[in-house]
């Protein structure tokens, strides 16, 4: 039992290794369009754990190709894959130079799920082709396709079958398809389902048909110019399926098309001639006068700073006005307004740090503007109560000049006496004094 056992393990292990390591071999034409698809199925046993038949799971997997030896592939060969859940696409059209030379490609899957890794090689042997090159080519721009679906077996047979039946050719082969994006083209808004749009080069033995030609009338071109659609007859035999853009389409005859020869240069034997023993330079050199150098770039710069310096300083210190002229040009009574704006702000920022200091001028009597007499000041005869509203404060001032008033018509005198008093030690009468000498 147990050399069955390790039989049946040797020859599981013993698969899945060749089926890892084994390589693929195709055989393209030159000139006529490859595609090979990776999919993703084929990849799905070599990753552990090795799923059953039947198994759902599905795991993201992407795709890396490379020239063996190389890190990217050839310039001929291109490689698309959508998203991790679609299968990637091998394709491009191979030389004539290429034939007889076996292309040997990398390619390692990754299973984005598990971190695994599978490698195969796929080996490309391109095969001469007695059609190639086919004489009459024309490019097309289909408009509602990408180039992973122009890819597809049954989408591309039906292009070409519609293209036959206007062509209408003996051989006809797909030669080359591009992506509009590799063109130049801009990559479509994600909305209404737009398409990035594909170029497809398709060969044929025959010339060109009357419908394809109707491209290059005068009417047409005008139109094409005006970014107009043009008026083709053939186009409702491929607006079933595929919108073509006719101002792109491109017909080329290979027949007068003429070959430009360059004359390339003779490489050589890549070994330098003899021209004798290397001399070096010898080690008296002579010394050089740097002073000129200094001076352009120093002392040059230097000096202009130093006029645009003094040209500054004149303009802001020698050509002030001054605070004289100013005042002289000021009528007086707005200097004396601002005068006392200065004093007020200053005594009452003085008052603000220490609360037990005299009482401000504009609360010492003053004279009444209709009577002439002097009125009270507007504080309580208690000085350390220094807070009184505003409309109590009015009140008491008109209450106090009706008052005087009245007794100025009963009583024949001009001024009312007051009770002598003393703030923080100084006699109110020189508070007095010192508020009318302003």
């Amino acid at each position: 039992m147990e050399p069955l056992s390790f039989f049946v393990v040797f020859s599981i292990v013993y698969t899945i290794l060749s089926k890892v390591h084994a390589d693929r071999n195709v055989y393209p034409s030159a000139g006529v369009l490859f595609v090979h698809v990776l999919e993703r199925e084929y990849f799905k046993g070599e990753f552990p754990p090795y799923p059953k038949p039947g198994d759902a799971r599905n795991d993201p997997i992407t795709f890396n190709t490379n020239l063996m030896g190389y890190p990217d592939r050839p310039g001929w060969l291109r490689y698309i894959q959508r998203t991790p859940y679609s299968d990637g696409v091998l394709y491009g059209s191979p030389t004539a130079d290429l034939v007889g030379k076996p292309i040997i490609i990398e390619i390692t899957a990754y299973n984005r799920r598990t971190f695994e890794t599978a490698r195969h090689n796929l080996v490309i042997n391109v095969m001469f082709s007695e059609e190639f090159p086919l004489k009459f080519q024309a490019e097309f721009f289909i408009k509602n396709m990408n180039v992973e679906e122009m890819l597809a077996s049954q989408v591309l047979g039906d292009f070409l079958g519609a293209v036959k039946n206007v062509w209408q050719p003996d051989r006809l082969n797909a030669i080359n398809i591009t992506s509009a994006l590799d063109r130049g083209g801009r990559v479509p808004l994600p909305i209404n389902d737009l398409k990035e749009g594909v170029y497809v080069m398709v060969g044929a033995d025959v010339a060109f048909s009357s419908c394809l030609k109707e491209v290059e009338t005068p009417q047409n071109q005008q139109l094409c110019s005006q970014e107009m659609e043009p008026v083709i007859s053939c186009d409702k035999k491929f607006r079933a399926m595929f919108y073509i853009d006719w101002c792109k389409i491109s017909l080329v005859d290979i027949t007068k098309l003429v070959s430009v020869g360059k004359e390339r240069p003779d490489p050589g034997s890549g070994v330098l001639p003899d021209i004798g023993e290397y001399s070096p330079p010898s080690e008296s050199l002579k010394s050089r006068d740097y002073f000129s150098d200094f001076l352009i770039t120093l002392a040059v710069p230097s000096a202009v700073a130093l006029i645009l310096f003094i040209i500054l300083g004149y303009v802001m210190c020698c050509r002030r006005e001054g605070v004289q002229k100013r005042n002289m040009q000021t009528p007086d009574i707005q200097l004396v307004h601002h005068s006392s704006i200065q004093k007020s702000t200053k005594e009452l920022r003085n008052m603000s740090k220490n609360r037990e200091i005299a009482w401000p001028l504009s609360t010492l009597p003053v004279f009444h503007p209709v009577s002439g007499e002097i009125v009270p000041p507007l504080h309580p005869d208690s000085y350390k109560t220094t807070s009184m509203p505003l409309m109590q404060t009015q009140t008491n001032l008109q209450h106090q000049t009706q008052m005087s008033q009245q007794q100025t018509a009963g009583r024949n005198y001009c001024m009312s006496t007051f009770q002598r008093r003393e703030v923080n030690g100084i006699p109110e009468e020189r508070k007095l004094t010192e508020a009318l000498n302003l």
